[in-house]
Order: C-alpha cells, then structure tokens, then sequence
C-alpha cells in the first residue's frame, strides 16, 4: 500500500518506518528542511531503541522516503497519517492549530479518495473538526478516521510491530477495511483490531493514559504514606502486585511521571471534562500529587545538608523521563534541578542519551560528565533521577571513594535497602525507611 505521514517526530517516524517494514511504499513529509536532509542521508533525528536498523534498511529498499513537500506526499498516499503536535495550550488544552490548519490544506489539495488518520492525540471531537475542515475544500471523496498511538518511548518500535490491540475510530466501511488491510501484518497473533466510533476512539487514548498516571500517582500516595508509619512500599508493592484485578505493573513509587504524553494528556482530559462541564476530581488530584512528587526529596536533601545546599556539588544520575530515551519533556530531574540551583548548589550530571537536550535548555548552569563516575568525583552527594540499566549494579566501592561522604537519594528505588547498608551507604528513597541516620 502507499502512505504518507505528515510529520515525523517519535510517533510520525516510528509509524511511518514501521509501515515501512511490512513492504508499504511510505513517504513521510515535514516541514523542517534540515531534518529532511539528515532523514535522507539516513541519520536518525532521535533516539529510539531498534528504530536506526529498520530506518537504514527501508531506505536502501526504496520503501521510506523523505519530503517537505505537502503535495508529494498528498499525491502518494492512498492512506494520509497525521501525526503532527498537540501541544498544551495555556489553559491545559491539546493545540490543534497544527492539525486543522494541514488539514486545510488537505482539502485544497486532493483529488481522488484518501483516508485521512488522526495519528496524534487528540480531543474528542477532532475528526469531526478535521471531516469539516476538509470538507470545505475537498472536491472528491475521502474519511477521516481516529488511529491513537499507544507507543512508549524507549519500546515503541516494539509496540508498533507487536501491538497488544489496535484501535480504529471510522463510520466509514470502505476506511475500515483499508485500515485492517494495513494492520492486518501487526495482528497475526490475533491481537485484535477494535473497530469503534470517532469519539470513542479519541477518548481511548486519554483514558488509558489517565489511568496509568492515576495508578503511579496513587502509588507514591502510599509509599509517601509507607514513610510516616513505618511500612515498606516493596512489600505493600508486592501484595497488591500479585492481586491479578490490579496487576504489577505502573505500580513502582518514585519522584513523578513525566514525557511527552501523561502530563499533556491528564490535564488536555481534565479541560475538556471542564468544556463539558463535568469535573474530574480524579485527574484534578493526580496533576497536583505529581507536581509534589517531582521534588519530594528536596527537603530531606536540605534536612541532611542541615538546611545548607550552598555551594554543595550534587551529582545527577538520570536526565530523561525515563530511560531508553533523549526525552527531557516533563522530566522530573528538571524540577529537581531547578529547586537545587534555586537553594545554590551545584550539579555533575549525567545521562547516557538526555544530556544534548537538557544543555539546551540549561546551558553552562550545570556541569555535564561524560561518564556516570566522572560524575562523582568531588561531590557531596548522589541523586537519582531517572533508573537507566547501567545505575543498577555500579560499583559501590567505586561509589564510595568518589563521592566526599556516602550518601544517595534515589528517586527511583533502585537499590535493595539492606545491601545498601551494608555497603556502608546512608540510604535515601521513596516510601523506605532511610539507612544509617
């Protein structure tokens, strides 16, 4: 099949490589010249896990390409994914100017039947906007069908060829069925393809989102808890993990959710519950447990350095919103690093793939290592933003001899309480008791 896909940030990219894969012919279209350019000369412009050998291999078979123009790809595709950004507005909502405004554009320009796909997250009711918008134009035929992505960065190409279910929004039969001819190669396992309405659709994604950060949220509430009356969060973890009603997974405490996707998607539901006058106590809650949770161990940082942080050197482990990816956006280590440089300190950080964008945004405010011990040298203590494998199983006696005086606040629980201990580590995390103060 030939498809185009307007856009090619993670999602655009992933879906149009991935398509690509299964021996589609896919040309994905953006409007940045440079990042064509590097696409073309086969460099991938992020970080995902697997994506760079797909990406290399479908551009040497002729089956991925590379354009700025709208009209090339609008003349290729039999199926147009819109995978463009929905930024949060100021009042919390998702932007759609990106999306109606090509889609416009959609209208002017095609001449025979497309089906046009709302790739990216959106509120209910956009295909009806997108469906108006075109059709204002339009002078033949086409649907607009609702396809939310349920990629997680750092597993996306994973879950875009393996998915756990596809979901499909259309009222239109002859969409349909183009759309399960495209995936029908991703379901041969018999995942299923769930046909429903627009809406419904749309509102799928935010609601699985939702409810993932509402599960995290309500876990750090516990292990938040854990630590004023004394109980272990591993072991509550354990006994509600093995609950098969409520599963294991997104069940880990640690210092807040972040990324492209729950932060936006939580509060762009919690607007339109407002637009529709229906209020979300729910996500009202998790938005504001989660901005605390970002820098809960800022005050026993300041409690152990009695209330000084001037001048201390804190090193960084973790810059991302988690590992397997460049992505800053959310990140908790950002809050946290803020709130430090606020009380004076000073920060080593480091990051295996993140540290590029956080320079971006912080520039010669911090000190970047280029390994995770170089980042302990001369320190005063460690903090761990962010639970990449490598922080897993470091050395600890290495630890111990760079660091002024053995002292780690983990943010992400990585380490077992007892043989941290035992290593001689005073030992700070989330909803554990504290070693060796």
């Amino acid at each position: 099949m030939k498809i185009s896909v307007i856009g090619t940030g993670y999602v655009g990219l992933v879906t149009g490589t991935c398509l690509a894969e299964t021996g589609n012919e896919v040309i994905c279209v953006d409007i940045d010249k440079a990042k064509v350019e590097k696409m073309r000369n086969g460099i991938v412009p992020i970080y995902e896990p697997h994506l760079d050998v797909l990406f290399e291999r479908n551009i040497k078979a002729n089956r991925l390409k590379f354009s700025t123009s709208l009209d090339e790809g609008l003349a290729h595709g039999e199926i147009i994914f819109l995978a463009l950004p929905t930024p949060e507005d100021e009042d919390g909502s998702a932007d759609l100017s990106y999306v109606l405004n090509v889609s416009e554009e959609i209208g002017k320009k095609i001449k025979d039947y497309k089906v046009i796909v709302d790739k990216s997250t959106v509120p209910v009711g956009t295909a009806e906007k997108v469906q108006s918008v075109i059709a204002k134009n339009a002078s033949c035929e086409f649907d607009v069908v609702s396809n939310p992505e349920f990629l997680r960065e750092g597993f996306a190409v994973d879950d875009f060829l393996k998915p756990e279910r596809i979901v499909v929004g259309s009222s239109s039969e002859r969409a349909t069925a183009l759309m399960k001819k495209l995936y029908s190669p991703f379901v041969r396992s018999g995942n299923p393809i769930i046909i429903m309405d627009e809406k419904s659709a749309e509102l799928t994604k935010y609601a699985a989102n939702s409810f993932l950060a509402t599960k995290i949220t309500f876990m750090n509430e516990i292990a938040n808890y854990c630590e004023k009356v004394g109980a272990d969060v591993d072991m509550v973890r354990a006994g509600m993990g093995t609950d098969s009603r409520i599963g294991k997974r997104f069940l880990f405490p640690g210092i807040g959710y972040g990324g492209s996707c729950f932060p936006k998607d939580v509060k762009a539901l919690q607007k339109a519950g407002k637009d529709a006058d229906y209020d979300f106590k729910i996500l009202n809650s998790v938005i504001e447990i989660n901005s605390a949770q970002k820098t809960i161990l800022l005050p026993k940082i300041e409690s152990y350095f009695k209330n000084d942080l001037k001048g201390k050197n804190i090193a960084i482990w973790g810059l991302a919103f988690k590992p397997e990816t460049d992505d800053i956006r959310e990140a908790p280590s950002i809050d946290m690093m803020e709130a430090l440089l606020e009380k004076g300190a000073k920060l080593q950080v480091f990051d295996p793939e993140a540290m590029p964008n956080i320079e971006k945004r912080f520039g010669d405010k911090l000190n970047y290592s280029e390994s995770m011990y170089a980042a302990l040298e001369n320190a005063d203590a460690l903090l761990i933003c962010t639970e990449w494998s490598i922080f897993r199983t470091p050395n600890f006696s290495k630890l111990n001899q760079l660091l002024k005086q053995p002292i780690i606040f983990d943010g992400r629980n990585l380490y077992n309480v007892n043989e941290i201990e035992a290593e001689g580590f005073t030992y700070i995390s989330i909803g554990r008791k504290a070693t060796n103060l």
